[in-house]
């Protein structure tokens, strides 16, 4: 997007000596120069929303990734339009170098990024910093470039026709903030789920090149030198090769790098209207992961024992009406059912894809034993907080909350003192809430900011740590933390209405929660996350 510049003091003569020389009327060319401020900006707004989105996905925690994105690029978009006030006497030929410089850098940036996530990733140390790193240099490059293009784009329309700095500005920013809404809209509707984010990224690198390249030689070529032009001609043509190439090689790539990340054993993967989930094994005697967005959620080594620490707690007591709070995968709701007396299973999970998965896939299907062939199973895709808004008082006994970490920004809603609450509401007098507040021993505080907001909702919670888990893959937020520093537990929280439920069985991971209690922790709201 452009950003405002001051205006040249009175008196401030023009770097030109006359009106540029145009193959079209005025009123065209001016016209044409506020399209390609149109064009620009659009491609501009896609490139930060690109970085925001990926770096989410593979680093982790949005809020912190679009902080990081936008003000680095703000920053140097005010640090870039400084800079270019030295092009302003060749501002044709400052206008195409930046264009295709943008176009290369910001539509090579996903494909770049995603590469040292994919092999540099595990390797530990300084590397595992590598994602972070290229974030803050791809913000910072596409800021300054994206900046320079504003005092450039005031010359070039002046050239047209002189005009007051005010008006000249509200037509720059008119045709700048239209382009950035279509940009904005464009992303998230059009070029993700149709393109994905590669290929998106670098259909608008060419877009940007073609818009830049075919504004500066069709409108402003006299205000080149012949070698100039030529000079322009052949990076341009060389960026669209480069960006070309990289678009037919974007499969083969993805394949690489996805292998680089989950080992040569990928079975399933697809790109939900949620996420991207992976199945790797399952087949041939190999375990089966389940991977969403690349955190392992399901690993067919330690499932059994996840799934029966989480729910067999809560079935000691009433179980006839079960709700399951995610756990689209099935295997929450295979354990329930494990339980004699469980007349209905609701499950509500907000991912069709997975559910589809888990009804039709031989390993995933197999793993959670054909749970969606029993009658009792009654599935709803949708949001957990708003399925939970719609129940009525007093309809459950048991609520299972299989819900991806706390800290993934995502899933802060559901680990918050509202949804507790309507939980609560929805459970039977001696009905009990379980609840998966992740590891423990790597990240107390978030599991006991999980305490501190059950007992906020008005419910008695009994927390409980459970050792064995799998440590091949980082399961929470930060996907860069290497399999080093991958948890080797999990955390979870029984709650009931009445007084604290009192489980024989879980003395010694009751006290292996507790010896790492943090103490004076505040509750997590809607407005207020604490994750």
């Amino acid at each position: 997007m452009i950003e405002p510049h001051a205006p040249a003091r009175p008196g401030t003569q023009p770097p030109w000596e006359g009106p540029a020389r145009l193959p079209v009327r005025p009123g065209t060319g001016r016209f044409l120069v506020l399209a390609g401020v149109f064009v620009c900006a659009a491609c501009g707004l896609v490139y930060e929303l690109e970085l925001v989105a990926l770096a989410s996905y593979l680093i982790g925690d949005s809020v912190t990734q679009a902080s990081v994105v936008l003000s680095v690029m703000v920053f140097a978009m005010g640090i870039g339009s400084l800079a270019a006030k030295r092009l302003r006497w060749h501002a044709a030929a400052g206008f195409g170098a930046v264009e295709a410089a943008l176009a290369l850098i910001g539509g090579c940036s996903a494909m770049a990024l995603y590469a040292v996530f994919a092999w540099t990733g595990n390797w530990g140390g300084l590397w595992a910093q590598g994602p972070r790193c290229l974030l803050v240099a791809f913000s910072l490059a596409i800021g300054l470039l994206i900046g320079a293009e504003v005092p450039l784009l005031m010359e070039l329309i002046q050239r047209i026709r002189r005009q007051d700095a005010g008006g000249a500005v509200a037509d720059l920013f008119a045709a700048d903030y239209v382009g950035a809404l279509v940009g904005g809209l464009a992303f998230p509707f059009l070029l993700l789920p149709f393109l994905g984010q590669l290929t998106g990224t670098l259909l608008t690198g060419t877009v940007n090149v073609v818009a830049g390249g075919s504004l500066v030689l069709g409108l402003f070529r006299r205000d080149l030198t012949r070698r100039g032009r030529w000079l322009l001609v052949i990076t341009n043509l060389t960026v669209l090769g480069l960006l070309a190439s990289a678009a037919v090689l974007v499969d083969d790539f993805e394949r690489a790098a996805r292998h680089a990340i989950y080992g040569k054993d990928v079975r399933v993967a697809l790109q939900t209207d949620v996420q991207e989930v992976v199945l790797t094994g399952g087949d041939h005697g190999r375990p089966l992961d389940l991977f969403l967005d690349g955190r392992l959620r399901v690993s067919g080594r330690d499932e059994h024992r996840y799934h029966e620490a989480l729910v067999g707690p809560a079935m000691n007591g009433p179980h006839a009406r079960v709700l399951v709070l995610g756990g689209g995968d099935g295997l929450a709701a295979a354990e329930v059912l494990r339980h004699g007396g469980v007349r209905r299973v609701d499950i509500v999970e907000l991912d069709a894809g997975v559910i589809r998965l888990a009804r039709h896939d031989p390993g995933l299907s197999a793993l959670n034993d054909h749970v969606y062939d029993d009658p009792r199973v009654h599935v709803t895709t949708g949001d957990a907080f708003d399925r939970l808004r719609a129940v009525r008082p007093g309809t459950y006994d048991v609520v299972v909350a299989d819900l991806p970490d706390p800290g993934i920004t995502a899933s802060t809603k559901l680990y918050s003192q509202e949804f507790y609450g309507l939980a609560r509401r929805a459970l039977t007098d001696r009905g009990r809430l379980v609840v998966h507040a992740g590891p423990v021993s790597s990240r107390p505080h978030v599991f006991w900011t999980v305490v501190s907001t059950i007992r906020a909702a008005g419910l008695h919670p009994v927390p409980y740590r459970v050792g064995g888990r799998a440590s091949a893959y980082a399961a929470g937020p930060d996907r860069t933390t290497g399999t080093s520093r991958a948890p080797g537990d999990w955390g979870f929280v029984l709650a009931a209405r009445g007084a604290a439920p009192a489980e024989p069985g879980l003395e010694s991971e009751e006290r292996a929660a507790e010896r790492t209690r943090v103490p004076g922790l505040a509750a997590s709201t809607l407005v207020h996350p604490r994750y």
